[in-house]
């Protein structure tokens, strides 16, 4: 099963941080991903994401299209990245991200990924439908 995985951290507490402190936590990060979930074929995929300042969210509301700055939520911790793991099942996945480092920057939201397949086909098949009538 893949799940996807999105960290979180306080910005305030990552810009309190030194150079040097940031660095660090980086490395031993990267190093987790690298020499456990990369070499235990867990690791899919991440990107960390830019901070939620340079964010802006657009929902449907009114009857119109809204944008506005930054995240809807306003929270102390912000979505600072995510990264897509593969494990045999929930448990697996909390069990090797409650060893990441990243968990002294903050908590990880954990979800299993749904697979859409089945829903595009069937989407795929009324449009069709549709298209012919």
């Amino acid at each position: 099963m893949k799940f996807v995985c999105l960290g979180y951290y306080a910005e305030k507490s990552w810009d309190g941080m030194t150079q040097a402190q940031q660095d660090a936590l980086v490395d031993e990060c990267l190093a987790y991903d690298e020499n456990v979930l990369r070499k235990g074929r867990h690791f899919v995929t991440g990107e960390a994401l830019a901070p939620s300042n340079a964010a802006r969210t657009v929902r449907f509301q009114d009857g119109r299209v809204k944008v506005t700055d930054g995240p809807y939520a306003e929270t102390k911790e912000q979505i600072g990245g995510l990264m897509i793991i593969e494990a045999a099942n929930l448990e697996e996945a909390v069990r090797l991200i409650s060893q990441h480092p990243g968990l002294k920057g903050g908590p990880f939201e954990i979800r299993p990924i749904v697979d859409m397949t089945p829903i595009v086909q069937a989407s795929e098949v009324r449009r069709s439908a549709k298209k012919g009538r």
